[in-house]
């Protein structure tokens, strides 16, 4: 059988994490990446093509002779690379443009859980500032706030308030900061987060080690929220003070109860869901309820999840697509844990072209893996003698990734690696898994 030519869209941490997983199969004899990053660069070919440049990248997939394209990012489901690579006879991994209004839309979602029984919170949505607005008043604090479309992560808001929830209504409503759309009003809920990503071909469904990621900027969940500090998997049962946290009973819950339904619900609509579905899960006081789905993997939840996979993930990949059967997944049992480093001032604002070092003495034990977020290379002259420098190119650079026998020896392991990076603009969060650890 002849190696496959792999091509993979996006150009972050997430790509890179497939990218790896990729590298480790033996059904694959080169990987392109479009855009891609500098870290990226050492293990795939980088096209200089953008994710959205959707007839460019089939045009490219036919000219290179791709045997398999991985989808990454949201944006590029949501503008219809899928359904483009699949008129064209290209075999893809990600969902249709409709499939993928899982994410592209709240509202769309919400109809769904609600009319296929998923738990979620209450909610009501809503195109009109001043109808929204009365709704606000007449609830309690604090409230979601989501604005329907993508919004790169930033579009859920949580005002403790009436005077912040009727700015942040106007900013989505009126202002359309987001974009125009509609704002969806959720009950708030309480309790532990987790991220369930599961394999998706239509009603079948293969689920992924659990996850946890870290949305604030700062230790003890303090600062604005981000797109994900650091994660870990797996989860443990019970907390570090010896609470009940995310069970086995829960897993499976999870699976039986949200999971395969809303793959079914989406048959049912007339709009299978053929790729990575992400459940952003909480246990609450009343049981798993479901925060948001997505429509492909998470960032930065697949940085520690892929470590662990002992599977040929191309095998994995192809059965999606194919909509062929399903070979074993199989995973380690070793634990992964992983910081992010971002630049200083994110997620408002903050600088890129800082020079990063000490890399490879971070990469020096076998256990660590570093993923790249947001890196370029820029072209350095002294004394007559030009090179390349690894710098800054983003609010999340690095993750900082270390797989151990247990969560405390993974953690260990990538925090000293992390203390090998030299570069004057990062800050990261040390406290990542505190809840168990």
């Amino acid at each position: 059988m002849s190696k496959a030519k792999v091509l993979v869209i996006g150009g972050g941490g997430r790509e890179h994490a497939i990218i790896d997983a990729l590298s480790r199969s033996s059904k694959v004899s080169k990987i392109y990446c479009a855009p891609g990053n500098a870290g990226i660069a050492g293990q795939a070919k980088c096209v200089p093509l953008d994710d959205v440049q959707i007839e460019e990248l089939a045009d490219f997939a036919e000219k290179n002779k791709i045997a398999l394209t991985v989808v990454g990012p949201e944006v590029s489901l949501a503008a219809g690379l899928t359904d483009e690579f699949v008129s064209r006879g290209l075999r893809v991994f990600g969902p249709s443009r409709a499939a993928a209004r899982i994410e592209s839309s709240k509202d769309f979602a919400k109809s769904i859980m609600s009319k296929y029984g998923i738990p979620t919170a209450g909610y009501k949505t809503f195109s009109d500032y001043d109808e929204a607005l009365a709704y606000v008043r007449e609830g309690s604090f604090p409230v979601v706030l989501k604005y329907d479309g993508l919004a790169a992560g930033k579009g859920v808001v949580i005002p403790e308030n009436f005077e912040d929830a009727s700015k942040t209504l106007g900013d989505m409503l009126l202002d359309d900061k987001f974009g125009h759309g509609k704002v969806v009003v959720e009950d708030y809920l309480t309790g532990p987060e987790f991220s369930f990503m599961c394999f998706v071909d239509g009603s079948r469904v293969w689920p992924l080690p659990l996850a946890q990621d870290h949305k604030r900027a700062f230790d003890g969940d303090e600062g604005p929220n981000t797109g994900g500090m650091g994660a870990y998997s797996p989860l443990p049962p019970f907390t570090a003070s010896g609470d009940e946290f995310v069970t086995a009973a829960d897993e499976a819950y999870a699976l039986e109860h949200i999971m395969k339904p809303v793959a079914a619900g989406m048959v049912a609509e007339g709009i299978p869901f053929k790729g990575l579905l992400y459940g952003g899960l909480m246990k609450t006081p009343d049981g798993i309820k479901v925060i948001e789905f997505n429509c492909r993997f998470g960032d930065p939840e697949t940085e520690v999840v892929l470590p662990r996979l002992d599977s040929d993930i191309y095998d994995i990949f192809s059965a999606v697509a194919d909509g062929t059967e399903m070979p074993e997944i199989e995973w380690s049992s070793d634990a992964v844990l992983g910081f992010v480093m971002a630049s200083k001032g994110y997620p408002v604002s903050y600088k890129k072209g800082f020079e990063i070092k000490g890399l490879d003495s971070a990469l020096s034990d076998p256990d660590v893996r570093i993923y790249h977020m947001g890196t370029s290379f820029k072209s350095l002259r002294s004394d007559g003698i030009s090179s390349e420098a690894l710098v800054t190119a983003g609010g999340r650079v690095l993750m900082v990734v270390a797989r151990g026998k247990d969560l405390a020896g993974a953690r260990d392991k990538a925090l000293g690696a992390v203390g090998k990076i030299e570069c004057g603009n990062l800050f990261f969060r040390s406290d990542i898994g505190h809840w168990v650890l």
